[in-house]
């Protein structure tokens, strides 16, 4: 498996997830989003690994992988190579955490309790949903508090856990990394931020005169300190339309041509005029099921996961929870995300009975 070129279109995956949370679920002009497409796509391998039918297809042809054994090879050295911690080595501080939480009465299927253990290294809890679904939602939350670095204090509201519950999945990340040239906080301003709604708000800009990474229309690259760390490099990278109302046309060019984002990365540093980077703290967070029913995630929600667990009921997926967030200074950023999906209990699955009637 050519494991650079999933990686190409696991990118290409989440600007087009990017996309559609940017246009369905962004109504208010003046609000700001920041999304990771990758813990969602980590929550729904999860799905994936104990799906089967229309909903396996649809999962896979939505995550751009051929084969089952695929997405679960290609999610593995996303968790132990991409995000193994950087921090020992003087980069970048990342952690990847998975978690699964399962009813009490139920026991997991071996070959779905196989890929949470060796693909997502995932933690277990056995819980109460039925008699305490307000604790297993508080532990839910907790654990997430916990793998975000207090980030993110709640990624389930209340009554999203109920007797129906089956199972939680849910995936944590965080990312903690300094500027490999840092901004002089002195020289930070208010200057002049312009809103989609063509107009404008003041805001703090952090600025620099030194050399920075651009490519032809305005794409900006912002290297993080590496440290020791040979194998990897960390940068963010910033678009800018030319317009001042010109980011959903650009966000739409970007999603919807393959490697676009590959083939605009700036490789050569150049002397720029006036150079000025907000400072910025956003926090957001989605009920997601619409926006993968829209991008043609359908099936999961009716049926179709039949091989988590040992369970004479059919499980579907009911809501999936998403929040992120990223803080931009002079130092740095940091930044986490969490997503936890509901798998409720469905109809239960009828066996095949004889009825002969037998007369003189």
């Amino acid at each position: 498996m050519d494991f650079y070129r999933s990686i190409l279109k696991q990118t290409d995956v989440s600007l087009m997830l990017a996309k559609h949370v940017f246009f369905s679920k962004l109504r208010q002009p003046n609000a700001n989003m920041v999304l990771s497409p990758l813990s969602i796509q980590k929550v729904l391998g999860m799905i994936a690994a104990g799906s089967k039918g229309r909903s396996l297809d649809q999962l896979l042809s939505f995550l751009k992988f051929n084969s089952i054994e695929e997405l679960n090879y290609v999610s593995s050295r996303v968790i132990t190579d991409i995000f193994a911690d950087g921090s020992p080595y003087g980069g970048p501080r990342l952690s990847v955490a998975h978690g699964v939480w399962i009813d009490k009465t139920l026991s997991f299927k071996p070959s779905f309790k196989q890929i949470m253990d060796n693909v997502y290294k995932a933690g277990y809890s056995s819980v109460d949903f039925l008699h305490k679904a307000d604790e297993a939602r508080a532990e839910v939350n907790k654990w997430t508090e916990e793998k975000t670095n207090c980030l993110i204090k709640e990624i389930l509201p209340p009554g999203a856990v109920d007797y129906r519950t089956s199972l939680i999945l849910a995936n944590a990340l965080y990312f903690k990394g300094a500027w490999y040239e840092k901004f002089n906080a002195s020289d930070t301003k208010d200057d002049e931020f312009h809103l989609l709604n063509e107009g404008s708000v003041q805001a703090p800009f952090m600025t620099s005169q030194k050399k920075q990474y651009f490519d032809g229309f305005k794409v900006l690259k912002l290297p993080y300190e590496q440290g020791y760390d040979r194998k990897r490099c960390f940068s963010m990278y910033l678009f800018l339309p030319n317009a001042r109302d010109g980011l959903p046309a650009l966000l739409d060019k970007i999603s919807s041509e393959p490697g676009f984002l590959n083939q605009h990365i700036p490789l050569d540093r150049v002397k720029v005029g006036k150079f000025l980077v907000p400072k910025f703290k956003i926090c957001f967070g989605i009920e997601a099921s619409e926006v993968l029913k829209g991008v043609g995630v359908t099936a999961p929600f009716i049926s179709g996961l039949t091989e988590m667990v040992d369970y004479d009921q059919d499980l579907f997926v009911d809501k999936v929870f998403h929040k992120s967030f990223i803080e931009v200074n002079e130092e740095g950023t940091e930044a986490a995300a969490a997503t936890a999906a509901m798998i409720n209990k469905g109809r239960t699955a009828r066996k095949e009975v004889d009825f002969v009637s037998l007369s003189d």
